[in-house]
């Protein structure tokens, strides 16, 4: 089945680390290369004097212009800059982060020779571009609609946050989902498991900079329903590399009495060893690290076996244990009636997590059977055909259930926090609550949303205010207000509240404290579009420049092929003509050496200023041989 004439929305795995993107082509949901040929592309964005860059570029330099290089923005996106996650990441990242207004997180670059500052909205929709402009080329035609994955303990304010960013970057999100649950679709569909029954599987998701675990049932039917879900937003393959960091550190200043710690350019060629390291002994048993001038002119060269890579990293592994625990205890399900325990994300390659994993569930084997880079996406492209209308018989009849990862509540008298919707219930869903004025002739209420697993209110996460007004004096406890909680099928959180005497009503769309506002998303949907038009007239003044460049050099070597000298000759072409034709090459090499920073219309006036001239030398020559010669049509 497809929708004749539409474009398919796209899925998009928005990693902290990579991010992939996939659609429903040819039959079945395909991954997307980028123009580089890869698969999966870095979260990267990057600033220097002349250019912005995304993805692969961004990363390829990141270790010489640390600064400026901005990644694991995820893990900052939907949180304030007081927080003490973010607090500790500032202090990690070569990148500076201030406080903005609201307490909301600010990215400061040098971009152009001048400070800018980004929010991580922002640099979030920068890469969602870049996907978005992956997909585009794939299809030949414009992309419009896209489903999005977030851990799946992603907080409110970090999903509306994502949803945001995608506005800006020109994307309207039919669905956020889960990332376990992307990967559960994808196990499910992409190899069309055969399920007699139900089906009881686990999804171990560890990626770059997120950790997810989930519990579904799947049946034969395509029924995927969420049990229950656990994680951590702050632990993956990039806390692994930061260990590998600070064990180095360690080193190098044993070995040479030098600290490193404080020059960015050497840690960010640290790092990119590291994570290189990483990957060698989650493959191999040992591997060396040899960097050349890291620190003061001293090179660096050590052994690194997996045995210390586990060491330096144990506490971190067990970690990703508790979760599991979790989950099965929620679910009210024991290790017995797993059916299947599927891995996904790139840090599920690393031996000892596989190995704690499977001496969790008794020596049972782990499914890879889907590449755990592409699985989240692959998902998020299945959901995407389903919700626009393509895909096949088994795609379409595909139901989903997923749940809600933390308890949602209201801050009540003596700092209580009254659950109304608790962790891993279904969504959507709606429910509501009755409550009481706690003071005689109180006349306004106000509800403070939190969402968290504490008891005491104030220890939870405070995702906004509601204020209900005008409500009848009377004495405290008489006053009943109703408060209702709805949470949308992306996980977003709505809240009304309703006096019951009078009908005095307010509501609002919990958009978390440092949410964008409408102007906000609008000024930066103009700024998003003002550099696309950068980047475009950058990329065709460096097409221009090489283009230019790419004829000068093919010219001189034609010219200076000594057959062809000799041919001009007998055609009548004099010595003096080929001289001056040799002279004006060199002039114009000079000048593109002279002029690196020369705009489009200039590098295009030199290229025809040349053609000109050696067409006029070379007129006796037949039409077709020198534009075969010029490469021109």
């Amino acid at each position: 089945m497809s929708a004749r004439g539409k474009v398919p929305a796209i899925g998009i795995d928005l990693g902290t680390t990579y991010s992939c993107v996939a659609v429903w082509q040819h039959d079945r949901v395909e991954i997307i290369a980028n123009d580089q040929g890869n698969r999966t592309t870095p979260s990267f964005v990057a600033f220097n004097d002349t250019e912005r860059l995304v993805g692969d570029a961004a990363k390829n330099q990141a270790a010489y212009n640390p600064t400026n290089t901005i990644f694991d923005v995820k893990r900052l996106i939907g949180r304030r800059a007081s927080d003490e996650i973010v607090q500790k990441d500032i202090k990690l990242w070569p990148f500076k982060v201030v406080a903005g207004s609201g307490d909301k997180p600010k990215i400061v670059v040098t971009y152009k020779g001048q400070k800018k500052e980004f929010s991580a909205e922002e640099i979030s929709s920068m890469v969602l571009s870049n996907m978005k402009g992956i997909a585009e080329t794939f299809l030949g035609s414009d992309v419009e609609k896209a489903v999005i994955t977030v851990p799946a303990h992603f907080n409110d304010s970090q999903r509306q946050s994502t949803k945001d960013a995608a506005k800006v970057a020109g994307l309207e999100v039919l669905r956020m989902i889960n990332e376990p649950t992307a990967a559960a679709i994808a196990y499910a569909l992409d190899k069309r498991a055969c399920v007699d029954g139900k089906m009881n599987v686990l999804v171990f998701d560890l990626g770059g900079g997120t950790f997810d675990v989930s519990l579904l049932t799947i049946d034969g039917e395509g029924h995927i329903q969420v049990k229950a879900t656990g994680g951590d937003t702050h632990l993956g393959g990039g806390d692994f590399d930061t260990r590998m960091v600070d064990h180095f550190i360690r080193e190098f200043k044993r070995k040479h009495k030098e600290d490193l710690s404080k020059n960015l350019k050497a840690l960010g060629r640290l790092r990119v060893h590291c994570e290189r390291a990483k990957r060698f002994v989650s493959t191999a048993i040992q591997t060396t690290i040899d960097i050349d001038c890291l620190y003061n002119g001293i090179d660096f060269s050590s052994r690194f076996t997996r045995a210390k890579f586990e060491e330096v990293n144990m506490d971190l592994f067990r970690k990703c244990m508790v979760p599991v625990e979790m989950c099965l205890r929620d679910a009210n399900m024991n290790k017995e009636s797993i059916d299947e325990v599927v891995l996904v994300g790139g840090s599920t390659r690393i031996p000892r997590v596989q190995q704690m994993l499977q001496e969790f569930f008794n020596g049972k084997s782990l499914c890879q059977k889907i590449n755990p880079d592409e699985a989240v996406a692959l998902g998020a492209g299945y959901l995407a055909a389903n919700l626009s209308g393509f895909g096949d018989e088994v795609v379409h009849s595909m139901k989903l259930t997923d749940v809600t990862p933390l308890s949602l509540g209201v801050g009540t008298y003596g700092n209580y926090m009254s659950v109304l919707i608790p962790r891993n219930s279904p969504i959507p869903t709606k429910k509501e609550d009755i409550f009481y004025t706690v003071e005689d002739n109180q006349t306004c209420a106000c509800v403070h949303v939190y969402q968290g697993e504490r008891v005491i209110d104030t220890e939870n996460y405070l995702l906004g205010k509601l204020k209900l007004s005008g409500i009848p004096s009377a004495r405290r406890g008489e006053v009943e207000i109703i408060v209702c909680y709805e949470i949308d099928a992306n996980g977003i959180l709505n809240v009304s509240a309703r006096e019951i005497t009078t009908g005095i009503n307010n509501s609002i769309k919990i958009t978390n404290n440092g949410s964008l506002s409408k102007a906000e998303i609008e000024k930066m949907i103009e700024d998003a579009e003002r550099l696309k038009i950068e980047d475009e007239q950058h990329m065709k003044k460096v097409m221009a420049h090489r283009d230019l460049d790419h004829f000068v050099s093919e010219l001189k070597a034609k010219i200076n092929e000594y057959k062809f000298r000799v041919s001009l000759i007998k055609m009548g072409l004099g010595v003096k003509d080929l001289e001056e034709m040799d002279k004006q090459i060199e002039e114009t090499v000079e000048w593109l050496d002279e002029n690196p920073d020369a705009e489009t219309c200039e590098l295009e006036d030199k290229k025809e200023e040349l053609y000109n001239i050696c067409k006029k030398k070379l007129h006796r020559i037949s039409k077709a041989s020198l534009n075969s010669m010029f490469g021109k049509q």
